[in-house]
């Protein structure tokens, strides 16, 4: 077998907190952008992108526990982990996508608008992360 090369430990430490701070990254991001949605668009906006931002955040959670459950199925079991369940929670997903916002819709067309904006929370959040792991690469040498 090729020789892997071997992760330092203090870089492994920073990047296995990867998750943990996307969902802080979410947090604050949902925060700050929720009040300067309700200052330049209003409630209506608002209240849809803060559900947005709900659907985006579980969204984002259940999907980081699929694939971990799948890695450690596949892992345990040697063998690849059916398919069913996989696709029946992606399916789930987007159904529960689709209600809210169909029940936006009803409610206030600019709610809807600001729930699809809220969907792309974790998009930013990915994107501060990727920034914070390069500034922590380049700053500490990780």
């Amino acid at each position: 077998m090729a020789d892997q090369p071997t992760i330092p430990p203090q870089a492994e430490s920073f990047f296995s907190g990867a998750y943990a701070r996307i969902l802080r990254f979410m947090l604050a991001l949902g925060i700050v952008a929720t009040v300067a949605v309700l200052v330049r668009f209003g409630p209506a906006v608002a209240g849809g992108f803060v559900v947005g931002c709900a659907i985006a955040f579980v969204n984002f959670h259940w999907l980081k526990r699929v694939v971990s459950a799948l890695a450690d199925r596949t892992i345990a079991a040697g063998e690849r982990p059916s398919s069913k369940g996989v696709v029946l929670r992606f399916l789930l997903r987007y159904f529960l996508i689709a209600l809210g916002a169909y029940a936006i819709f009803k409610i206030s067309r600019d709610g809807l608008y600001g729930l699809l904006v809220g969907l792309f929370l974790p998009v930013g959040a990915i994107m501060m992360e990727a920034g914070y792991e390069l500034y922590g690469a380049l700053r500490r040498g990780v």
